[in-house]
């Protein structure tokens, strides 16, 4: 994924201005299906996270859904800077 720092920006943005922190957050992302990709996004969160998966009914993409308390819109944004290290994978 391309990390777009605009569009980071803006979501940390709107982060702040329309939620109260902490707060759970929920992050999408799809993913191929590979072990890998799914072990390096897994590996972005604590064991307290709640993460959820789905695959694709072609077997090649895993959508993921991960909720986590985070303290601040800019642990929100470290994270998707993170996760796109991962090779193809895609923020929603």
């Amino acid at each position: 994924m391309a990390i777009n720092e605009d569009f980071l920006s803006r979501l940390e943005i709107q982060l702040a201005q329309n939620s109260s922190w902490p707060s759970v957050y929920m992050f999408k992302f799809i993913i191929p299906e590979s072990n890998q990709g799914y072990a390096l996004l897994r590996s972005l969160f604590g064991e307290e996270s709640r993460l959820f998966t789905r695959h694709s009914s072609g077997g090649k993409y895993i959508s993921v859904t991960v909720k986590e308390m985070m303290i601040d819109p800019a642990e929100v944004i470290e994270r998707y800077r993170k996760a796109s290290a991962i090779e193809g994978i895609i923020a929603l």
